[in-house]
């Protein structure tokens, strides 16, 4: 596999910067694909979910909750920085990637401060290759609470603004240490969830706190080269007898985004309940959980849009993203959806 396979010319103005007025107001692509190479692409709209899943389906959602994980400060020198949360790994401790003009050397102290004036130091002690090990004072959450704004992504062009605190956040959100929204669950509220429930559709959740990584462009044309960031991830044993039931009675598992996805699949492939992950999935992967996929539109040459190619098929994902653009689909976060089955044996 080589980066190229996955580039594709994106029309800026399709790039969504706000979230429509209603979550389930977006439209939803259905890739219905039974073999290689031949995909039959439904426009629908999200709502149409409730035909699309069936009775004894179950849908896996992503608990996790967007923390404000971006930090302003400066350095002893005077200048300024910027430190994203990549991942906490402690009560005191994260990895971070940082914008400054220079990056702090190991050993030294960054100040960071807030708009009520308020200062606090944070302590450099390592660097992995890519990201920033540091130490705060106290509690990280709690710290961020204080000084931290929500970390839109780098597409989204506008400052964080109250409308973003509410809809930049899962109805389901409630374990933090997300750096960026499990962006599928992003069209549902409550009253569609309680709609599936009586239509006898079940739910489910897993915890992936999505990383700064997955904003990471993947720089080697090689894939095989490519090293994944790590995400921690969570999986209740309720969750597993859910599947487990469901696929006994002949229902399917629709994975509620990528990281959903990618959870259940860490936990099939290593027999761990929850722990960290670093999960690559590229075409050609041999998925061992997941039925079906509920997903946004995905940045090029960006890890998710090859795991949605190995999910439903390289030339089967080419031709959808083809007819998005062409019928003016709202892409990424704040964007429309996809809905996909697994495609058995897809053609590389």
């Amino acid at each position: 596999m080589q980066l190229s396979d996955f580039n594709y010319e994106l029309p800026p103005e399709l790039i969504a910067q706000h979230p429509l007025a209603n979550r389930t107001d977006s439209r939803l692509l259905e890739v219905k694909a039974d073999e290689p190479n031949h995909v039959q692409l439904v426009d629908r709209q999200f709502k149409d979910i409730l035909s699309i899943v069936q009775p004894g389906d179950l849908l896996v959602f992503n608990d996790t909750k967007v923390i404000p994980a971006r930090l302003h400060g400066k350095k002893e020198t005077g200048g300024n920085v910027e430190l994203l949360i990549e991942r906490i790994s402690g009560e005191k401790q994260a990895w971070v990637q940082i914008r400054a003009s220079k990056v702090p050397k190991t050993g030294t102290t960054v100040h960071i401060h807030n708009q009520a004036g308020e200062t606090f130091p944070v302590e450099m002690i390592g660097y992995d290759g890519r990201f920033y090990e540091v130490r705060f004072p106290e509690n990280v959450f709690s710290l961020l609470e204080r000084f931290g704004e929500l970390p839109l992504p780098p597409y989204i062009e506008h400052q964080p603004d109250g409308e973003d605190a509410q809809r930049y956040q899962t109805v389901v959100a409630k374990n933090p240490g997300a750096v960026a929204a499990p962006t599928a669950g992003l069209h549902f509220d409550e009253s569609i969830l309680q709609e599936l429930k009586k239509l006898g559709v079940h739910q489910a959740a897993v915890t992936l706190h999505v990383g700064a990584g997955t904003f990471t462009p993947v720089r080697e044309e090689d894939l095989s080269k490519h090293k994944m960031h790590y995400e921690w991830f969570s999986i209740p044993n309720a969750t597993l007898e859910a599947i487990e039931t469901t696929k006994k009675n002949g229902g399917k598992i629709v994975a509620v985004g990528t990281t959903s996805l990618r959870a259940l699949e860490s936990q099939a492939a290593s027999g761990q309940n929850s722990g960290e992950t670093n999960l690559f999935i590229t075409p050609g992967y041999q998925f061992k959980t997941v039925d079906c996929l509920l997903t946004n539109f995905h940045l090029p040459k960006s890890t998710l849009l090859m795991l949605v190619s190995a999910f439903a098929g390289m030339e089967n994902i080419r031709a959808a993203y083809q007819h998005a653009i062409h019928q003016k689909y709202r892409f990424f976060s704040y964007g429309d959806a996809m809905f996909l089955c697994r495609l058995e044996n897809p053609k590389l």
